[in-house]
């Protein structure tokens, strides 16, 4: 029943699943499930005896956890680059304005002198 999902040649992934799931236990899930599925139920187990190995308390949901945490804090990373950039925009816009435009303030007071 085994032998199609843990080949010779991969036995490290049989020995990590049987040893968080065991034999039994992979049989019988595998039993359950249409053969078209057992491939991928097979993968997943291996993942998850993994992940259970390497964090025996939360498993995959510690690391998805994880990754969800490091996706949350660049995305409020990415936020803030965001705005800065655009007061950055805004600042160099008002930079290029003053520039481009004389200073038509003073011309009141300038033609006044010629018509007084």
């Amino acid at each position: 029943m085994l032998a199609p999902y843990f080949p010779p040649t991969e036995t490290l992934k049989f020995i990590i699943a049987h040893k968080v799931f065991g034999a039994g236990n992979i049989v019988k899930s595998l039993q359950e499930l249409p053969e078209s599925m057992r491939a991928d139920a097979v993968s997943s187990m291996v993942y998850e005896a993994k992940a259970r190995i390497r964090d025996p308390v939360y498993g995959c949901a510690g690391a998805i956890n994880q990754l969800q945490k490091e996706l949350r804090d660049l995305q409020t990373e990415l936020a803030a680059t965001q705005a800065d950039l655009a007061i950055i925009q805004c600042q160099q816009q008002q930079l290029n304005d003053s520039m481009s435009f004389p200073d038509h303030s003073n011309l009141g007071s300038l033609w006044e002198s010629y018509w007084n």
